[in-house]
């Protein structure tokens, strides 16, 4: 059975009973009786009021209840509502709390949430909000203008008269939203006419407003927006202290707010240390509840203490660190907040068992009241603030509030700051790592007195030829022969200091790993390399560029571990974490950057500082470029602007495409060197080669050609392809530009041919092979099936010059120089099986297992 009851349809087996006794005797009763009239229905209801507040929290609209108070309001004003038993039903309107106008604050938060939302209509739905939560007869919203005006931007009543635009300046003595917006204070008043303040009454004229309550929109730098102004005609109650009360609170929460949000900047913006938050925290606690003084106590988990190096002494150097001091969890006001998650508001602390005394005792400050709560974060107490004498009173509800969304932010603010001294910790701990490590990578000074004794010579003959070995130099005079170098390409430009270039070079010599081929000898070839097409070409190259250059061929495969960038790659090298492109060339350049960093070393403290800027950018594209998956971009580049005949010395970008070609050349010196320095080295860099291949096959991986130890006897066709493809196009386009370069072009032809000889050589031998294997086949009786011959793959490269295929990892810069890097000591004497330079050495010179039978 279903019953109309105050327009409200229910049914009778949905009511919940909340208040089962009462209700079912009430019911009991009534239910027995053959008509339900109203006096029945109003007497149970009051002798159930449980039953009818859980009736209209489930089945009552809220539009309807909203209804009902403003029914309510019109009728009755404001009174006190008298009840048959002669209770009273006090009017609590604190409509902050009423769940009717929930719905409509969160519409508002939404909206302001909503950057593109417009100001105006955020405030218009604010002044609706707050006027329908007072029951307010009508509201107005004003805004300011960018002439410091007010406007009328919304009202909500039809009996004012028609407005003008322009309400006027903000200023006292005129209208009441002109006076609100001058103090930028909210203000209630129950009479409109006569105030001196305000004389002109309501900005908009009204002929029965006689209360009204004008509040301002304050930015949170106090900028003024707006003001909102509610009223209440004649016949209606004024407006009470309680709903003056509500705006209070309205402000105190955006001032809370304000607040926070100073409080949140200034703490995340300057996390220095740990100290310093705790400092920020209790000074922004002490003026949150106006509290004398603060601590704030952290909590350490393992020995279940309290702690605090900070104290708030109430003197000048107030909170400046003192000796740590520590206490059990389960002692003190602190101790119990702590370990229980309570918090306490304690107005006088001495009738409390829980306060210890013997500070005020040894201090003579003389503790009253005391606010202590816990700081969570995760979910866990991580330390404790404790306020101590509020300065106008003891300690309130809304101090806990407002302390309570406070510490949530010191919550997070600890947390951050306890990460950041771990950062900071680790990279203390890491800078003392590299200072360990740099000192034993650096230089000693034996070493340095040792070279610095040597006297640099003034001149040295050959050193600017083409087919000069800088492997034959001795390893102990490999750094003069670097400084006399660097000396004359530092004379092109500023003063040096010779002492730092002592202890940058033999720093650059240590940090190279003594690895086959990419080791210091290899940087001191490239360096001379570059150093010769300097000296002898008449570039034009700035003596900024010109240093840039020199110093990047020496430092150009620092601390290399003679793998290639795939490699590192493969084998999930941390550096290639780090960098993801050009692995190894991007360690080599902050290497040398690292080196010019420690004391003594920096060979550039000479130059400005656009110029220390200028030469680092341009070591860092010189070093990139040794990266071959560079180099056929640069080069095509530069070979396409050399051809249209629009090379220019005056552009940078066409001496950068000339400066990358550079280094690619130097880097490939040793293919344009005499042919009999290459075939004694060749066992040098194959064997890296090899080294790398057998760690790949291990690792289940089958390595290219070049690498692979068992396809050796593929060397000369792999040559062939490496000189035709890179070699040849690099020299050729440098001799375009650099017509004084032509030697390298030279010596690579020469060499070519030579490998082609020898390539084709190897091809003859497997014919023959193979046809003295079919003939043998031929005639034995019993067919025996031999293993096939084997041909080159198709990662060999093809010998002819016009049609070139290179394999993709050719193309890494580790693999560049198929050359060979002689040991670090003086080139024995060559054996006399051997032919000289000019003449076609035999097969066995050239492969490396025959090169050992000569060792």
């Amino acid at each position: 059975m279903s019953v109309e009851w105050l327009g409200v349809t229910c049914n009778p087996a949905l009511v919940p009973h909340h208040s089962s006794r009462s209700v079912h005797s009430s019911s009991t009763m009534y239910a027995r009786s053959p008509d339900l009239q109203p006096e029945t229905v109003t007497q149970f209801l009051f002798d159930n009021p449980d039953f009818l507040d859980s009736f209209v929290q489930q089945h009552v609209l809220e539009d309807k209840i909203r209804q009902w108070s403003q029914r309510k309001h019109k009728v009755q004003g404001h009174n006190p509502v008298a009840l048959t038993n002669g209770d009273l039903i006090k009017d609590q309107r604190s409509n902050w709390k009423n769940c009717v106008q929930s719905k409509k604050w969160r519409i508002l938060q939404d909206l302001t949430k909503d950057n593109t939302t417009n100001k105006a209509r955020v405030f218009t739905e604010l002044a609706a909000c707050a006027a329908e939560s007072v029951n307010a007869d009508g509201h107005n919203l004003y805004l300011v203008d960018e002439q410091n005006q007010l406007f009328l931007a919304s009202k909500s009543s039809r009996n004012q008269r028609a407005p003008t635009a322009c309400v006027g300046r903000i200023e006292p003595r005129t209208s009441l939203p002109a006076y609100v917006a001058y103090t930028k204070e909210s203000l209630l008043t129950n009479s409109l006419l006569g105030d001196p303040r305000f004389p002109l009454g309501m900005g908009v004229e009204t002929e029965r407003g006689v209360s009204a309550i004008a509040v301002p929109l304050l930015h949170g730098n106090n900028l003024i927006l707006g003001v909102v102004e509610l009223y209440r005609n004649y016949g209606s109650m004024p407006f009470s202290p309680e709903e003056e009360e509500m705006y209070n609170s309205m402000m105190k929460q955006r001032k809370l707010n304000d607040f926070l949000l100073a409080v949140t900047k200034s703490i995340f913006q300057d996390i220095v240390s740990m100290d310093t938050v705790i400092m920020k925290i209790m000074n922004y606690a002490k003026k949150l509840v106006i509290a004398d003084r603060a601590s704030l106590f952290l909590v350490d988990t393992k020995s279940r203490e309290l702690y605090a190096r900070i104290f708030d002494t109430g003197r000048v150097e107030e909170h400046i660190p003192q000796k740590e001091i520590r206490f059990p969890m389960d002692r003190g006001v602190a101790g119990h907040v702590a370990s229980t998650g309570e918090v306490l508001n304690i107005a006088d602390a001495y009738t409390d068992s829980r306060f210890n005394r013997d500070v005020d005792l040894q201090t003579g400050y003389r503790t009253k009241s005391i606010l202590c709560m816990p700081i969570y974060n995760r979910g866990n107490i991580i330390g404790v603030v404790q306020m101590v004498n509020k300065i106008d009173g003891v300690f309130t509800k809304a101090d806990e509030e407002s302390f309570e969304t406070f510490a949530i932010y010191c919550g997070l603010a600890l947390h951050h700051a306890k990460l950041y001294d771990k950062i900071r910790r680790s990279e203390q701990k890491y800078r003392v790592a590299v200072e360990v490590l740099s000192y034993h990578s650096q230089c000693n000074d034996e070493e340095y007195m040792l070279t610095k004794n040597v006297p640099i010579p003034s001149d040295i003959p050959d050193i600017l030829d083409y087919d000069y070995s800088p492997w034959a130099i001795d390893s102990d005079h490999k750094p003069v022969y670097v400084l006399y170098m660097m000396r004359d390409i530092f004379k092109m430009h500023s003063q040096f200091d010779l002492d730092d270039m002592i202890r940058f070079t033999l720093t650059v010599r240590k940090n190279y790993r003594n690895v086959p081929y990419h080791n210091w000898a290899h940087a001191f070839s490239v360096a001379h390399a570059m150093f010769t097409v300097i000296k002898t070409s008449e570039h034009r190259f700035t003596p900024i560029e010109c240093l840039a250059l020199y110093v990047a061929c020496l430092c150009h495969d620092l601390d290399h571990r003679g793998k290639t960038n795939a490699f590192m790659v493969k084998s999930a090298s941390p550096l290639a974490a780090i960098y993801s492109t050009s692995t190894m060339e991007h360690h080599h350049f902050n290497h040398t950057v690292t080196i010019l960093q420690n004391e003594g070393h920096n060979i550039f403290k000479h130059l400005t500082s656009a110029e220390y800027k200028q030469i680092l950018s341009d070591i860092r594209h010189c070093i990139l470029a040794t990266d071959l998956a560079l180099f056929f971009a640069n080069r095509s580049r530069l070979q396409d602007i050399a051809d249209k005949g629009e090379f220019s010395w005056d552009n940078a970008d066409h001496r950068r495409l000339v400066m990358a070609n550079s280094m690619t050349a130097a880097d490939l010196c040793s293919m344009y060197k005499p042919w009999k320095l290459q075939v004694q080295l060749v066992d040098v860099i194959m064997e890296e080669f090899w080294q790398q291949g057998d760690e790949e096959r291990s690792q289940g991986l089958t390595p290219m050609p070049m690498m692979d130890r068992q396809k050796k006897n593929e060397l000369p066709h792999l040559e062939v392809g490496f000189l035709v493809g890179i070699c040849l196009p690099c020299y050729e386009v440098m001799a375009q530009i650099l017509p004084e370069t032509k030697p390298m072009v030279n010596g690579a032809v020469a060499n070519l041919k030579k490998w082609r000889e020898l390539a084709d050589k190897e091809a003859l031998e497997k014919e023959k092979e193979k046809e003295r294997e079919k003939q043998t086949e031929e005639t034995q009786d019993e067919v025996i099936k031999e293993p096939p011959v084997t041909k080159p793959s198709d990662d060999v490269i093809v010998t002819s010059e016009k049609n070139t295929l290179l394999p993709a990892d050719v193309l890494d810069d580790s693999a560049s120089d198929t050359s060979f890097l002689a040991a670090d000591k003086p080139l024995p004497d060559p054996p006399s099986g051997r032919t000289s330079n000019t003449s076609v050495p035999s097969e066995k010179t050239v492969l490396s297992s025959q090169s050992e039978e000569s060792r």
